[in-house]
């Protein structure tokens, strides 16, 4: 659910934002559409006649141009974020207005959950580290990965390397040059490795995946390994509710659960991963393989009946009580799968689902013969489309948001869910 979705257009019916995707400026070409959260704008790269590039919204350019774009994308509240250069240095163009500050490099921006705060990663003068709405970290690092943000906007973190080490030297990396900073300040503790640092809801606390040596890894968080190693662990993630973190294990050669350290679902899997807890924290769910080759989703540690050679995409609904993912047969024959059974169908291609906010109504995109479909609860919409974005439900679940490209149109439409 789309935080600011409240205050979007919910009134049903299909507008035309665009008669023509083309944009209305002079141009060489344009590059791949993006198109906002809430469906209002349509958005391309130009490279205008002049060799400069800009974005082009709803048809008309920028004012601003630029000597190189890329990576465009509308954060949460509809503001249009793209990478440039300028004068041989990068930084963001926000709504067509540049960050204060230029770098030698700029990439990966993200957002807070709202999308009130913007981040992204930076390099200046050989060092890494990250910028949040303009302002650098005050301190950078020979090293930077693993970016976050958290969902209040609040911190960031990556993980760093905190001494330079030469090109294979092993005796540095066997004591440990990597750690985790949080708003530019880093761990006291330095390990192996670290991947994956993930924010509590709040933004106050950070946990991660650790290797401690050659052979045993666990979680660290806020800076303080579990007692317990493992032979191996995923990402972890925190109960939104009670705080409470959990993670896949390797114990014995099998895939569990942990939750603070403690086994929570036993070592019987071959493997288990992209686990995530329901809104209300009573429901923990993951993609599990009961034996070799054979993939489902568990929740609560309790595996669906039905297993596929791939599973991906989980989604649980916020009650808990439902969930779906995608299954295919080594990547043909899509298909959508809620609560353990399959819709009917199979896709060349098809994307995650969503829940409604009650968890009433699933939806989802797919694509057959080059067509785009939105399905809801099994049953497709009344017409296909060149390309569709991903479909968002209103707040009370009542209508999907489809944004589409057909016919060189760019369409809104939002439909009722009896319109199924």
């Amino acid at each position: 659910m789309h935080e600011n979705a409240a205050s979007w257009d919910w009134l049903a019916g299909e507008q035309v934002v665009l008669k023509s995707a083309a944009c209305n400026a002079q141009h060489q070409w344009q590059e791949e559409p993006y198109v906002s959260p809430d469906g209002e704008k349509f958005c391309t790269i130009v490279r205008l006649e002049d060799d400069s590039f800009t974005m082009c919204v709803n048809g008309q350019p920028w004012e601003a141009t630029f000597e190189k774009m890329w990576k465009p994308g509308f954060s949460p509240d509809g503001r249009l974020v793209a990478i440039i250069q300028q004068d041989g240095e990068w930084t963001l163009a926000v709504d067509g207005e540049t960050w204060p500050e230029f770098y030698a490099y700029i990439w990966h921006p993200i957002f807070s959950a709202d999308g009130s705060v913007i981040a992204a990663a930076v390099q200046m003068d050989g060092k890494y580290g990250m910028c949040v709405d303009g302002e650098p970290w005050p301190n950078l690092f020979d090293n930077a990965n693993e970016f976050a943000i958290s969902n209040n906007g609040q911190s960031t973190t990556a993980v760093i390397q905190t001494e330079a080490m030469a090109a294979a030297d092993l005796a540095a990396f066997r004591r440990g040059v990597y750690t985790v900073a949080v708003n530019g300040q880093p761990w006291e503790k330095s390990f192996m490795n670290i991947w994956s640092p993930v924010f509590d809801p709040q933004g106050k606390r950070v946990a991660a995946q650790t290797r401690l040596n050659l052979y045993e890894y666990t979680i660290i968080v806020d800076g303080e390994t579990w007692p317990e190693a493992f032979g191996c662990v995923w990402e972890p993630c925190f109960n939104p509710v009670t705080g409470t973190i959990a993670a896949p294990v390797r114990i014995a050669g099998s895939w569990g659960m942990a939750q603070d350290g403690k086994v929570i679902w036993e070592p019987v899997f071959t493997q288990c991963w992209h686990q995530q807890f329901s809104a209300d924290g009573k429901t923990l769910g993951a993609i599990v393989a009961p034996s070799f080759g054979n993939f489902t989703v568990a929740l609560n540690g309790k595996p669906w009946s039905s297993v596929y050679p791939v599973v991906t995409e989980l989604a649980v609904s916020a009650d808990g009580k439902r969930a779906a993912a995608l299954a295919s047969e080594h990547n043909v024959n899509w298909r959508v799968v809620v609560d353990g059974t399959p819709w009917d169908g199979a896709y060349d291609m098809a994307w995650k689902p969503v829940f409604s906010a009650d968890a009433g109504h699933v939806a989802a995109k797919v694509e057959h013969k080059g067509r785009h479909k939105v399905l809801l609860d099994g049953k497709s919409f009344k017409r296909d489309f060149d390309r569709v974005w991903d479909p968002i439900f209103s707040p009370d679940g009542s209508k999907l948001l489809i944004r589409a490209l057909d016919k060189g149109a760019y369409l809104r439409i939002v439909a009722d869910v009896t319109d199924f």
